[in-house]
This record gives C-alpha cells, structure tokens and sequence, in this order.
C-alpha cells in the first residue's frame, strides 16, 4: 500500500558541503604514498572494529617499513583484562556499568617503556597500529575512525570486540562491551591524542579507504557549528516492524520489514563531509566531542558536558506488531545501578496510524498491582499470555498526537502506529516487561528485565492522570507556535511549529533538534546571512546548533509542521 500522496524526497544519505581548498586523499595506494618516509615512526592509531588484518595488508605494507608492531600483541593477556572489567561487562545480556579506565589500564607500563626503547634505536622506518598504538610517539600520528553503526555490522560479521577473541558471542554481549567499555576507552584516547593528530582516516569503507590532514578535519568541524546539518540515517529490522519506513524512506522493498531508524543520535549516526564530489565519513560525535560548546550552547554543556542530550528516532509497527510493553529507569535508579547521569524520558510523535493503531500507556484506574504483578511473573514463566489490555491503557492514536513518557511509566507503540520519538538520549536503558511471548530475530527469547522494571513502576500513573498530563498536553503560544511537552518531569521541551510561508525560531539558548512532520519541503535560512539555505524533507531530521541563536523555515508546501526540541 501507498502511505503518502507525493513522491518522498527523504535523503537516506546526506552530504554537507565543506569548501577548501585542500581535497581528500582517497584509497589505499595514495595514502601510502602521502605517508612514506624512509625513517622515523608512523603509528596509526586505530578504533576498536577497524580489520586490522586488512588494514595493514592495504596500507602498512605499501609503507614498506623495516619494522611493523601490532601493539595488542602487547596488551596484558585476555584473561587478565576479562578480570578487570568484570563489573563493568556483569552477566547480563543488555546491561553493564560504564568503564572509566584508561588505554594505559590495558597494558603493561614496564612493556611498553622495553618497546619505546626498542623503537628509538632502529634506523628504518617502524609503523606501529591497533588500538592504543599512540601510547608510543611517533614522527606522524594517523587516527584511524569508524562510525558506531558500522562497528555493529562488523559485530554481526564476526568482528570482535577490543582485547577480546568472540568472533561467534551473542551480538547483544558484543554490543554492551563495545558501549560500556570499547567505545569509552577508545574515545578518551581521541580526546589525548587530538592536539597530536597528523591526519584522520575513514575507514567505514573498507575498500576505499580515505585520508585528510587535521587542519581540513578541524575546517570541517567549524563549518558544522556555524550552520543546520543532518547525520547519516540508518535502519534496522526487528520482530515487529513495519513497512512505513521501505516506502518514505527508500529502503530495500524486499526486506521483510524495518522496525526502526536512528536519524538524530549523534553517538549513533555519522556525517558525511563533502569535499568536491568525495566525502569523507566521522562519527556525528566528533562535533560534540570537539566543538561542545558551540554545538550544545554554554547552559546544556554545563549540565550535559560532552553528551549529546536529545535523541530523534523512528519506531515503525505499520502493518507490524507491537513493541515490548516497558518502562525506563528512575533517575535514581539509573544513577545507583549503572552510574549514568540522567535517564531516558521519552515521548511519541505520531507521525502515522491506521484506524486501529493505539499506544499502550500508563496503568487503568482500576488497577490491582498485585494481580498485575502476578500476571506478569506468571507470564515470564510461560504459564500465560500476559492481558495487557486488562491492566494498561489502550490509547487510540491518530496522527499528530503527543504522547508524553517520563521514566517510570508503563507503556508501548501498538501495532499500525508510526512514531517519531523524541527522548533524552541514553540508548539502552529500557526494561521490557513482556513481548507478546516472541523470539528475537537470532531465535533467542528476547530480554526481559522484570527485576528492574518492577522497581521503577510507578503505580500511581492511572488512567486520569495520563488524559490530564501525558496525552497532548498542549499550550498554544501563537498561531503558529505550540508548546506539546515534555512532561514537567523531563529536560527536554518540544514545539510545534505550523506554518504556511516562513517561521522564525529561537534555539532558545540551547541545541535544537527538529524533523518535518508534515510537508513536502522546506528551507532552513539564516536570519543575517551566516549560512547557506539548507533544504530539508518530510520527515528529515536535522541539528540547529546552538552558536546560530536565531533561525528561519521557509515552507515550500501548502502547510508545514515542524517539531523543534531543545532543552529548557
């Protein structure tokens, strides 16, 4: 079926245009040549999920060196690491502790000081790779990048995860270690190594791999702060997803389904930087890391430091199932348990719905905790379907309603409904208290974390108070502007923004974060000529950061609706 009345413009992968004069220098045999030095050391250091195998066989051998060191060969023994992190990793499936150690913590310092030396006597050329490699100093330090979302497919490819041998583990184990640990440590090492830096590597294509010198890199992290950008979407399947985002978003129409889509997370997605007619791939984190407080404003980077607040992300159930019934974790609850900072409060945007699309949210008036409690136990242990209908409320969902969700309420998208979410970005932190009694797409029962999830339950959200307070609780501040939420309980506050020509809109003193909702098309301006018009279409999501202040929309539709969030 058709779900649009217009041809969709969605841009699956967006380039910003960055003018230089300097170019990228693309593919293996050319990056060599720019690097070749008779002596001295090149150290390249790599991020977790770079093949290491193929990247020397590309690159490093082209190099011809006397002397090449893969420096996990020197990492203190697998077994000895699996130790130290043992907290932070936990027995769990989902969930860890996040790791604050340092590269050094994986290495034996005495080693690593017998190396140096080594390396200082030789004559030749020495190249020195892997992660950590910049522990040792070098004449050109290289880093080698990768986004989050290809470290995944990797995962899913039979990569391990750093100082570890799994090729075969769990994708689900995988991915906690990447997020707890790998990628924590991988991006203090980013932060130590950036004054230092030569050139930066883009790995994401393992074939083509392309170079540019830190000085083009830093030109194209200012030209993002200074104007609107989009990140690179990408799109995942799952056991209830739908067939909304193949059409819309121009997805592969023999896939079964997809069921969600990152197009606003920053640690998630990445950017691609256009140089003439080449772009050079980073990490959408890089901005926040390196330009922090130009992105996110002085006041959200004072409470958030370099994490990246807000998150915009599809749910897609279209013709599809529902999502686990869940609930997110108390801040309290967040910060004692797994020592994050803030937790996920969330809403849903309804992009879309068929006549029978509802949302599942908060509990009945009428509730019985204790029956509740017992169906659900009674449920986990496969001795019945859990009657969901019988304790949380059946919402009818139409398109353009706002369904608020602060931590601790019950809830889920039903089938036939197409949500934007708008939340606090924190990724995984959500507690399924029933699945509809599915398997995973592995096969494998999904998790299901009924001793966390009934901690953080809050009982008291019932059904009048989820009318009053959670379902379009709107405020009209002209007529143009409302304000739909967040509930008072959450950081972020959302505004819509309906329009037939153009609207002014203040970043309010923080980043924005805004999607299309409704219309064909429309231009993102500078109100003093700053930056270029930047077009954007139904349902792209894109960042307005902070350091612009002030921004105008221009609707190339007979009406457009804008959903902007920011934190307040």
């Amino acid at each position: 079926m058709s779900y649009l009345n217009f041809k969709s413009q969605y841009n699956r992968f967006p380039v910003i245009p960055i003018s230089s004069a300097q170019s990228i220098i693309k593919g293996s045999t050319d990056i060599a040549k720019h690097l070749y030095r008779e002596s001295g050391v090149i150290v390249f250091e790599t991020y977790p999920g770079i093949d290491l195998f193929n990247f020397r066989k590309q690159i490093i051998e082209k190099l011809n060196p006397e002397e090449i060191i893969n420096i996990e060969h020197y990492a203190k023994p697998e077994s000895e690491i699996d130790l130290m992190l043992e907290k932070n990793i936990t027995s769990d499936r989902v969930f860890g502790l996040y790791a604050h150690h340092t590269i050094r913590d994986f290495y034996n310092q005495y080693t690593l000081e017998e190396l140096s030396d080594m390396i200082s006597k030789k004559k030749g050329l020495t190249v020195i790779y892997g992660t950590g490699a910049s522990l040792i100093k070098g004449n050109v330090l290289v880093h080698v990048s990768l986004s989050r979302w290809e470290i995944q497919l990797r995962f899913r490819r039979g990569a391990s995860t750093m100082f570890k041998h799994n090729p075969d583990e769990d994708i689900l184990r995988k991915y906690k270690r990447g997020y707890f640990v790998d990628w924590r440590v991988a991006d203090r090492i980013k932060h130590e190594i950036y004054p230092k830096l030569d050139y930066i590597i883009d790995d994401n294509d393992q074939h083509l791999p392309k170079m540019i010198s830190i000085e083009l890199y830093e030109q194209g992290l200012d030209t993002l702060i200074q104007r609107p950008f989009r990140m690179v979407p990408y799109f995942d399947p799952g056991v209830w997803g739908g067939q909304w985002m193949k059409e819309v978003c121009h997805l592969d129409p023999k896939e079964k389904s997809y069921a969600w889509s990152f197009d606003g997370v920053p640690e998630e997605n990445s950017i691609r930087m256009g140089f003439e007619d080449e772009f050079f791939e980073i990490p959408a984190q890089d901005v926040v890391d390196f330009r922090t407080r130009a992105l996110l404003g002085d006041r959200v980077h004072g409470r958030f430091g370099r994490q990246f607040p807000i998150r915009f992300d599809f749910l897609d159930t279209m013709e599809g199932g529902n999502l686990s019934l869940q609930v997110h974790p108390l801040t309290e609850y967040i910060t004692e348990q797994f020592g994050m900072t803030y937790t996920q409060d969330e809403s849903y945007y309804i992009l879309d719905t068929k006549a029978d699309g509802v949302v599942y949210l908060g509990f009945k008036e009428d509730l019985d905790v204790n029956q509740f409690k017992k169906d659900l136990l009674d449920a986990s242990k496969g001795q019945l379907d859990f009657p969901a209908d019988r304790h949380v409320n059946v919402i009818q969902a139409k398109k353009h309603d706002h369904f608020l969700i602060p931590a601790g309420t019950i809830h889920c998208s039903g089938k036939n409904t197409m949500v934007l979410e708008i939340s606090a970005c924190v990724y995984i932190f959500t507690f399924k208290l029933w699945d509809w009694g599915r398997l995973g797409l592995d096969g494998k029962p999904r998790p299901v974390h009924l001793e966390h999830g009934l901690k953080n339950l809050q009982y008291d959200r019932r059904t009048s108070f989820v009318q009053k307070e959670l379902v379009n609780a709107i405020t009209k501040i002209s007529e143009t502007e409302e304000v739909t939420g967040l509930h008072e309980r959450e950081f972020l506050e959302t505004r819509r923004f309906s329009f037939k020509d153009v609207v002014d809109i203040s970043t309010k003193g923080s980043v924005n974060m805004a999607n299309l909702v409704s219309g064909q098309k429309a231009t993102i301006e500078s109100v003093d000529g700053s930056f270029e018009p930047y077009e954007i279409h139904y349902v792209e999501t894109f960042i307005v950061p902070e350091k612009i202040k002030n921004y105008r929309v221009r609707c190339h539709d007979d009406a457009c609706i804008l959903m902007v969030a920011h934190v307040r």
